[in-house]
């Protein structure tokens, strides 16, 4: 694709006015060259997209609010660029961090800003993100630092690749981490520091945390389902094997409970390995991104 950018860097906005001009100010004095940036107003009402057309921004706009998510995918579907770099436009990011990101991409099918100790999160979001890295760690069988980041690098190639699996709210960045990491392909993380967001937090605690496990149930169900269903078998299992155990030295026999609670678990095994069997296939078989949506790759 003739005067294609290296770089595209997708921003998603909802109503960032007040973040916008010193968002976008910092990534233009990087002296990044052959990069573009898309701004994806989702809906907003205080004049984001205005803000972003003004700072020399490419501005995609959504003429109602659809989700964080679905202002991802679009700007993906838009960008020209072989690279593609996420970020928040809410000012929680520094743009200082993007070369470091750059920086690793050459080794890395994806690049990640891990938030670390110094980084300016509330105390329960920190709480949530410990709990959403542990269980995507047991999941994807590698150590996740920061499931929920939404600052990162991967190519046009792979997010093309993963993009119907999106989903349209904040989850995405959980979704593309456990898609690339059950997918085989490699993910880097690099420490970065966050700052507080300013106005507040789009992120319901409750509504967002209980739709970022569905998410990773999801996921991980769709790439590794042995990984979900042999702990819910081995939990039957166990209870069962207890019951038994337990009306066998105080009752002598074998009720019928233990028998529901065995057999349940064995069906719940058998489901696992069909789930996984299914998984595989899917996998040997996903296509890739048509030619016309890859050409600017090399």
């Amino acid at each position: 694709m003739a005067n294609a950018p290296d770089i595209s860097i997708v921003i998603p906005v909802f109503n960032e006015a007040e973040n916008l001009p010193a968002l976008l100010g910092k990534v233009r004095a990087l002296g990044l060259s052959e990069v573009e940036i898309i701004v994806v107003d989702d809906g907003s009402a205080d004049g984001s997209p205005e803000i972003a057309l003004n700072a020399g921004a490419n501005v995609i706009r959504h003429p109602y609010n659809i989700g964080n998510g679905a202002a991802i995918k679009n700007g993906i579907r838009a960008a020209r660029g072989r690279l593609i770099l996420l970020m928040d436009g809410d000012g929680q990011h520094q743009p200082e961090d993007i070369p470091k990101l750059i920086a690793e991409s050459a080794n890395y099918h994806m690049v990640v800003g891990a938030r670390g100790t110094g980084s300016k999160l509330r105390f329960h979001r920190y709480a949530a993100n410990l709990l959403y890295n542990r269980l995507a760690s047991y999941v994807a069988k590698f150590k996740v630092q920061d499931l929920t980041s939404g600052l990162r690098l991967l190519s046009r190639r792979d997010a093309l690749r993963f993009i119907d699996l999106l989903p349209n709210t904040f989850s995405y960045p959980t979704t593309l981490t456990l898609a690339f990491l059950r997918s085989g392909l490699t993910v880097k993380y690099v420490p970065i520091q966050s700052l507080y967001r300013s106005g507040q937090s789009k992120i319901s605690l409750i509504g967002d945390g209980i739709r970022f496990l569905l998410i990773i149930t999801k996921i991980a169900t769709l790439f590794s389902p042995l990984r979900v269903f042999l702990p819910v078998s081995l939990f039957f299992f166990l209870c069962g094997l207890g019951n038994y155990a337990y009306t066998y030295f105080t009752q002598g026999r074998f009720t019928n409970m233990s028998v529901f609670l065995l057999t349940t678990s064995v069906i719940v095994f058998m489901l696992g390995l069909i789930s996984e069997q299914i998984a595989l296939l899917r996998m040997e078989r996903q296509p890739s991104p048509p030619r016309e949506m890859i050409d600017s790759d090399p």
